[in-house]
């Protein structure tokens, strides 16, 4: 086993406010040759011992840390969550969530060891990151974002479906050095995260800058998201977003990424006699979306930031539309549950995307990245490695 920073297991311990005796119940390190359960913790974070992968996964579960976690070289610094986008700075934060922390704190292990890797390899910084401000304006950091990536609209909207234009916006953001995740739980849908306490998280990086979206949201969604945060990697800013426009930056985002991918000029081309009645809005913005693989949230802000509906019928719009995919989503959930669902490492390769498996690939192969940290960035066992990295050749 790749050998463990003891600094690290006394960072988490005490990151998860336990003491020597607390922690030391709490993983269940019993008492043993004339020492207490404290005392054989303590020689652990000195380095006196080394600490069994068993007990390890125990911490982690314990102290609410990704098992990644503990193969950093050094402690992370404080800090490293970034800013809270999902309110306005004169307004009051949302409440604690420990499982969006816990996440966050999992995303930033991975990065972490992406950068190492990349930065080992001797990586150039990317250009992109941090090169935009504000006052450059919606449409000027819209255009920076198609040159850099690529992106076709016409080739998006010629997609089959909202499935594989996602897929396809990926693959340009990723192409140009991008890693975006999609991830809305600790591994479980028992610790799922709902897309109103945070829709997307971007770590801007400028070795590995990585996009998180939370795939408890509608899938329609994603591509609106993946840009959102793509103009915070953009801007140079490291934070987490939801469903709230009140701070200007997230009204900026959404502004950007709503250019990009429905240009003011087909909202304002909408015929306003098609959204007088609230059933009529509906039918009409279904259409509207669905011809163009974007999400009918996205619409429905489009048109409120057009003035062309007014915020009241926005807000009633957005809780339709909500409350419809919810109801889409437990079906589909039953459905699973009868056995009927993906394979688990197909899921698995999907929510990680073609450049993190592909990072892991290449180093596992030139012996930088060793399979036990491998397992962890993937989140498999490391008797499943190889296997989840070269699906074709297994048996």
């Amino acid at each position: 086993m790749t050998k463990i920073n003891p600094d690290i297991l006394r960072w988490a311990r005490e990151t998860a406010g336990l003491s020597l005796d607390e922690a030391s119940k709490a993983i269940g390190l019993n008492a043993a040759r004339g020492q207490t359960g404290a005392e054989r913790l303590a020689l652990l974070e000195h380095g006196d011992v080394e600490v069994s992968r068993k007990l390890l996964a125990r911490m982690a579960e314990r102290y609410r840390r990704p098992l990644i976690a503990f193969y950093l070289a050094t402690p992370p610094a404080t800090g490293q969550r970034g800013q809270d986008f999902r309110r306005a700075p004169t307004t009051a934060p949302p409440d604690f969530n420990p499982r969006l922390d816990a996440l966050i704190r999992n995303v930033r292990a991975r990065q972490d060891v992406v950068r190492f890797l990349l930065e080992d390899d001797e990586s150039e910084p990317l250009p992109f990151v941090a090169s935009a401000k504000i006052s450059d304006g919606v449409e000027a950091v819209a255009s920076s974002i198609i040159e850099k990536t690529g992106f076709d609209l016409a080739e998006f909207r010629r997609a089959s479906d909202i499935d594989k234009a996602f897929v396809y916006l990926r693959d340009r953001l990723e192409k140009c050095g991008l890693f975006v995740l999609l991830l809305g739980d600790l591994g479980s849908h028992h610790s799922k995260i709902e897309p109103r306490a945070f829709r997307g998280y971007a770590i801007a990086d400028p070795i590995a800058p990585f996009i998180v979206i939370n795939d408890n949201d509608a899938r329609a969604a994603w591509s609106f998201t993946a840009l959102h945060e793509a103009v915070h990697i953009w801007l140079g800013q490291t934070g987490v977003s939801g469903a709230s426009h009140e701070a200007a930056v997230e009204r900026f985002c959404n502004d950007v990424a709503g250019s990009i991918l429905l240009p003011s000029s087909e909202i304002r081309a909408l015929d306003a006699r098609r959204l007088r009645g609230f059933d009529d809005s509906v039918k009409t913005i279904s259409e509207f979306a669905s011809e163009r693989n974007v999400s009918r949230a996205m619409v429905a802000y489009q048109l409120l930031r057009e003035d062309i509906i007014t915020t009241a019928r926005y807000r009633d719009l957005d809780d339709h539309f909500y409350g419809a995919w919810l109801k889409w989503k437990e079906k589909k959930r039953e459905k699973d549950d009868e056995g009927r669902g993906p394979n688990r490492y197909v899921v698995l390769r999907h929510r990680l995307g073609p450049a993190l498996v592909g990072v892991a690939r290449q180093y596992l192969a030139t012996g930088s990245l060793s399979p036990t940290k491998a397992s962890s960035l993937l989140g498999v066992k490391p008797s499943a490695v190889r296997t989840f990295l070269h699906p074709e050749g297994a048996r």
